[in-house]
């Protein structure tokens, strides 16, 4: 794996960013973060894969060991992320209309869905 830089805050984590999974192989890039920036709540990551045939996949924050200026490194294998319009992971969310991690993830998978 590249030098990925020093670790920051998922304020600083720009869309664009390698994400590595737990083995340190390449699972795609930062195509959303998601957080709740007026309450300091960081949800995760929807990952665009690379190719063009595959979908985007979401990182939630338990997911994640670290992010650096220039990668996120996972805690799990990249076949452990979601699809981000699945039902959240087991015991992350007890009311999923109104939790603010699915409302998030259902708005970005909703804005990258009109886009294709």
């Amino acid at each position: 794996m590249e030098d990925l830089g020093t670790k920051v805050s998922y304020l600083a984590l720009a869309v664009g960013t390698r994400v590595y999974d737990v083995d340190s192989a390449p699972v795609g890039v930062v195509e959303h973060v998601l957080a709740d920036e007026r309450l300091d709540i960081f949800h995760g990551v929807i990952v665009a894969p690379p190719g063009p045939d595959r979908s985007h996949r979401f990182a939630h924050r338990e997911q994640i060991a670290d992010l650096y200026e220039r990668g996120v490194v996972l805690s799990v294998p990249g076949a452990e992320m979601h699809d981000p319009g699945d039902d959240p992971p087991a015991g992350v969310v007890e009311n999923a209309d109104h939790n603010p991690v699915q409302v998030n993830r259902r708005r970005a998978w909703e804005r990258l869905s009109r886009r294709r």
